[in-house]
């Protein structure tokens, strides 16, 4: 009699260290998303984010809005009375402020040229696969067109044509009022020269 069998669900691990294993990842589903503990962003909104401050950041609009905030806030930590005032005489909420706008514009000024670089990348690349599929079809046209001139070469012109049928008319009227020539000349003979001229 033959033994059965065990399927493979009726299996048992053996030993400690295979029970402990764990099981393996299915690839044909998804898995189960990881807790981050960083906040998530989206990367291209958050460059275009940056190319708009940094465009804004490099207008006068920018330079006017700046200088009337720092001028009224002189004025009215100058001017204003004693226990309305928020930054006295140094300016030193004043500094910290232009300070922190100038640390979060540098950044964010060179994120949004890095962008564009990548674009002028992309762009340069593209204008280079354009150039080089222009020269390869102008390429082909000067071969085409040179093989063209070589094969009007060997066509036969309308004069050259002309000229054969103007001397077998005169071949034919002198044969007719029985002047015959008392060499034969055969018509590609006598045009051979006429013919190099013509091309």
């Amino acid at each position: 009699m033959v033994p059965e069998r065990e399927s493979p669900r009726e299996r048992t691990p053996a030993g400690a260290t295979a029970a402990s294993r764990p099981r393996a990842a299915r690839l044909d589903q998804p898995g189960v998303p990881r807790r981050r503990i960083l906040p998530e962003y989206d990367p291209e909104a958050f460059g275009r984010l940056s190319e708009r401050i940094a465009r804004f950041l490099g207008t006068g609009r920018f330079l006017v809005w700046m200088t009337a905030v720092i001028i009224l806030w002189v004025a009215w930590n100058s001017l204003a009375p004693r226990h309305l005032r928020f930054d006295e005489y140094p300016f030193i909420f004043l500094t910290l402020m232009l300070s922190l706008q100038a640390s979060y514009a540098a950044p964010l000024i060179l994120l949004a040229q890095n962008r564009q670089d990548d674009r002028d990348r992309v762009n340069l690349e593209q204008d280079r696969k354009q150039n080089e599929r222009s020269i390869a079809d102008t390429e082909y046209l000067t071969r085409e067109v040179a093989a063209l001139r070589i094969g009007l070469g060997e066509v036969a012109t309308r004069d050259w044509i002309r000229s054969e049928l103007q001397d077998m008319v005169k071949e034919l009227e002198g044969r007719q009022n029985g002047h015959r020539h008392d060499a034969v000349v055969f018509p590609a003979e006598r045009s051979r020269g006429r013919d190099a001229d013509d091309r």
